[in-house]
Parts: structure tokens; sequence; C-alpha cells
């Protein structure tokens, strides 16, 4: 049964191409976005004007999210807000600002909280965590990490105008300062002043950025 309605489906889509032009499918694939956009939204505590997710993103505890104005979830990121993991309770919060730039298959996480203030652009693949599995105690190493209970260090902040490059990982208690950018594959441990350029694991700071540099030189400082 199952393999005759994929047999149809294949047909329905193969007839459909030759009623719709192949450009005109980016147009539909966006059309459904908007609609899924639309019918997620109850979901989450609250979503701003003209806010796009892409399909598909994993949500959980949505009620503890809110999204910006004129933001972007790309597709394929996971969106978690823990307020229950095993037998701890937690009060989540993630807040994302207006103009925010989630990249394709990103990770937020928090049991505590994750701030991400406006006009933030992320790359790849880039993980946000406010927690941890366990602190790390003899007894603990011994569980399977399933088993584990959550830790925090603290909140995760990120402050405006910051540029986040692909499959960088920030970890729990970090601060982001405004107008910083961290370079590709970074582990962010610490917290990161503002205007500056940082990479590398753990991330550092390489040098302080002019308030007079273009959009251009950020990127190629970010994938240099």
């Amino acid at each position: 049964m199952i393999d005759t309605i994929k047999t149809l489906l294949r047909g329905i889509g193969r007839a459909g191409s030759y009623l719709v032009p192949y450009r005109s499918g980016g147009r539909l694939s966006t059309l459904g976005d908007y609609l899924y956009t639309a019918w997620l939204a109850r979901h989450f505590k609250h979503i701003g004007a003209n806010v796009y997710i892409r399909r598909p993103v994993s949500l959980k505890g949505g009620k503890y999210i809110s999204i910006g104005s004129h933001s972007v979830i790309q597709k394929g990121c996971i969106l978690n807000a823990w307020d229950r993991y095993g037998d701890q309770s937690f009060t989540p919060e993630i807040a994302i600002g207006e103009h925010v730039s989630i990249g394709e298959w990103s990770h937020l996480s928090a049991i505590r909280a994750i701030r991400i203030g406006n006009y933030v652009l992320t790359g790849r693949r880039v993980t946000i965590v406010d927690n941890s599995h366990g602190r790390g105690t003899s007894e603990e190493l011994g569980m399977h990490p399933e088993d584990q209970p959550l830790y925090s260090k603290g909140v995760v902040t990120i402050g405006n105008n910051v540029w986040i490059a692909d499959k960088v990982t920030i970890l729990s208690g970090v601060t982001i300062g405004d107008n910083s950018m961290i370079g590709a594959n970074a582990v962010v441990t610490h917290d990161i002043p503002a205007g500056v350029i940082a990479a590398g694991v753990p991330a550092r700071v390489i040098r302080q950025i002019s308030q007079s540099q273009n959009n251009s030189e950020k990127q190629g400082s970010l994938d240099s």
C-alpha cells in the first residue's frame, strides 16, 4: 500500500513538472515555508512580524521561545527549550531578536536562557547551548549520557550586530559583545568583548574591528 502511494506521488510530481516551470518551483517552496511559519506560530511564546521559518525545524518547548520581527530560521534548525529532563525541572528561555538569521542545521538548546540580540547572523551548523550533561563527577562519569543530569554554568548572551561563522559552538555562561565576529569552527568557552574578531579552540581575540569596516571585509575575515 505504501509503495503504491509513493508511486502515485512520484507520478503526480512528474506530471506537475510539465505544468509548473522549474523556476516557479522556488516560489512554491517559499509559499510553503510561509504557510509552515503560520502553522507553527501558535506553538511559540511570541513571533514578530515577517518572521520566516524554513521547513523543516525541530521544536521543543516553543512556549518558552520568542522570535523578533523580520527574523529567519533556516531549514534543519533544532530549537529546544527544556522545562523537564528526567526528574529535573527548569524554567528555560530562548529569546531571538529582530533581523536575525539563524543558519541551516543550527542547534539552540536551553534549560536556563539563550538571549540573542538584533541583526545577528549565523552560518550553518552553529551550536548554542546553555547546558551540558552533568558536572563531570565520578558518579556521573559512570552513567550513560542519557541518564546524566543537565547542568548549566549560566545564561548565553549574544549582543547586537554579531556575525557567527559556520560550525561554531557557543557554550553556557558566555557573553559575546556587540559588533563582534566569531570565526568558523571556533568553540567559545569564555566571554568575548564587543568589537573584536575571535577564533580558535577555545576562541580567543585576534584583533579589534574598526567600525568603518564594510560588510565584504567582515565576511573575508570570517572565511580566513
